[in-house]
């Protein structure tokens, strides 16, 4: 019988539940910064032990010019960390960031009303270093979109080829969840924030684009004694309150660091590491 109280959203192809973790290693926002993804993964490495939990707060993809060699390191690194002993693939979790439902969006813009007017702005948004990762030229799919739904759907068909081209990559984009939580309802993880006038199972874009007010969470949002965010668009590092925690040292931007944090079964946290 599941350990998750009946309140909780327990879609798994919604959330994610950790279950009878011991400890939860968070990596926030990468932005394609392949070289501290895998200095973070060989430290985490040498400190994971049964019970761990590793999860992955959105916002891979955008920014920085290593995504693809990004999401191969991750791919690899998942599959050793499920081949060690007492190890599951349901101890690894991707959460949805802003960079990948742009992307997602993008795989599906032929279906868009105005859809140079929504790629224009998602280029604006960090988009057009994905396309780039992906060998497609983001001028293009500006143009196509002017010509026509066909056209912007052959345009959208070359892209998921791309995708599929890469071993893994596919795999890594559905196995996407929009929030995760420990199955004792202590920690919650999300990629940029919450609204905090719904219940989690009500939850929406909020999670990946950020919601007012998470800085100012005086209080257990539901159960959770600590709630995790992988980006906040300041960069202030670790940083947090009582009941929150955000952990984003600008990784892909000029100057910026990637993090990862260690927590304890109440969100207590145990370790902090910088890959620089």
């Amino acid at each position: 019988m599941s350990t998750v109280p009946p309140t909780r959203p327990a879609r798994s192809e919604r959330f994610a539940i950790l279950r009878r973790c011991r400890r939860v290693w968070a990596i926030p926002a990468i932005h394609g910064n392949a070289e501290a993804l895998a200095r973070l993964h060989g430290a985490i490495g040498e400190r994971l032990e049964p019970g761990d939990r590793i999860v992955y707060l959105g916002n891979w993809l955008g920014r920085g010019a290593g995504i693809v060699p990004c999401v191969d390191e991750m791919v690899r690194f998942r599959r050793a960390v499920i081949a060690a002993p007492g190890f599951f693939a349901a101890d690894v979790v991707f959460l949805r960031g802003m960079q990948e439902e742009m992307w997602q969006k993008c795989l599906q813009l032929h279906f868009a009303v105005n859809p140079g007017e929504v790629l224009r702005w998602m280029l604006d948004q960090g988009l057009a270093a994905t396309l780039a990762a992906y060998g497609a030229d983001p001028r293009m799919g500006l143009s196509v979109s002017r010509e026509g739904a066909t056209a912007l759907a052959r345009w959208t068909t070359s892209l998921r080829k791309a995708l599929d081209a890469l071993p893994g990559h596919r795999e890594v984009t559905l196995a996407m969840r929009r929030a995760a939580y420990d199955d004792r309802g202590r920690m919650l993880f999300v990629s940029a924030g919450l609204d905090l006038d719904r219940p989690l199972a009500a939850q929406g874009d909020a999670l990946w684009w950020g919601g007012r007010g998470f800085d100012k969470l005086d209080r257990p949002f539901e159960s959770y004694a600590r709630v995790v965010r992988g980006y906040s668009s300041a960069h202030p590092g670790a940083a947090g309150g009582e009941f929150t925690l955000t952990l984003d040292g600008g990784s892909g931007f000029a100057d910026g660091t990637l993090l990862a944090a260690c927590l304890g079964p109440d969100g207590e946290i145990l370790e902090i590491l910088d890959a620089g």
